[in-house]
């Protein structure tokens, strides 16, 4: 039975639990799926600033969890922490927004991107540009306006979402639309029979990379940019962390 690890780096328990739902909906039968949320860090992270103290959050959960699980999933559109956990842990690590954007370019030749956030834009882009993705993706459409609360920003932007998604389609010429931030975990089975595209969830989306990648087994990168740093002691890091970085650990 394969383990797979969801890390929230947002510190919101509800948007775990919606992550949760969505990864567990397409749970394969012979994996198991642990989501933990960040005790360290914003409730939702939006900013660089904030990506960079999430990236820490998911290292040092890593650090303590990762000899338990086959594969993890930091789970934030945006990927905070994602290069530094694959050169510092053997196991797969997926990242919320790759495998979102690799899904879609399966499944179409540009995709996307539809938010709810101006506030999004720089950060997103700057994480399609990371991934060396910029000439699949046809845009990063962002609603403009506030919302109530950050657990119930699908129920109420769901009609707005679809509208930006029509957009994306007819103006930017998307093939699929990448529903993008982890509020949005869930909603794309409760929309896709109003887009002409495929609509692809990031969550359900890397819960199904990491059990790929899982099942493969790959080995971990001894030679390389993503093989593990050589070892150094630290100041003020987690005792697993630390331990980790200066090879001081068993696993």
């Amino acid at each position: 039975m394969m383990k797979i690890l969801l890390i929230n780096p947002n510190t919101s328990q509800s948007l775990t639990e919606l992550l949760d739902d969505a990864a567990r909906s397409v749970l394969p039968p012979d994996a198991t799926l642990d989501s933990v949320t960040a005790e360290v860090g914003v409730p939702y992270i939006s900013t660089r600033t904030e990506a960079v103290i999430g990236g820490v959050s998911v290292l040092e959960i890593l650090a303590e969890k990762h000899s338990h699980y086959d594969a993890a999933i930091v789970a934030a559109f945006g990927d905070p922490g994602l290069g530094a956990a694959r050169e510092l842990f053997d196991i797969p690590v997926v990242g919320l927004a790759e495998a979102g954007m690799l899904t879609a370019c399966m499944l179409g030749g540009r995709f996307s991107i539809v938010t709810f956030s101006q506030a999004l834009g720089p950060w997103y882009q700057e994480c399609v540009d990371w991934h060396r993705l910029g000439e699949r993706c046809a845009g990063i459409r962002m609603l403009d306006g506030t919302f109530r609360s950050i657990s119930d920003v699908q129920s109420e932007k769901a009609d707005l979402l679809v509208d930006l998604a029509m957009r994306a389609i007819d103006e930017d010429g998307a093939d699929t639309i990448v529903l993008a931030g982890a509020p949005l975990s869930g909603l794309a089975r409760l929309v896709r029979d109003r887009i002409p595209v495929p609509v692809v969830d990031c969550a359900q989306a890397a819960m199904r990379q990491a059990a790929t990648l899982a099942a493969l087994r790959p080995r971990g990168a001894e030679r390389g940019s993503f093989a593990r740093p050589a070892a150094k002691t630290s100041i003020g890091l987690s005792e697993r962390l630390a331990a980790r970085i200066a090879h001081g650990d068993c696993a």
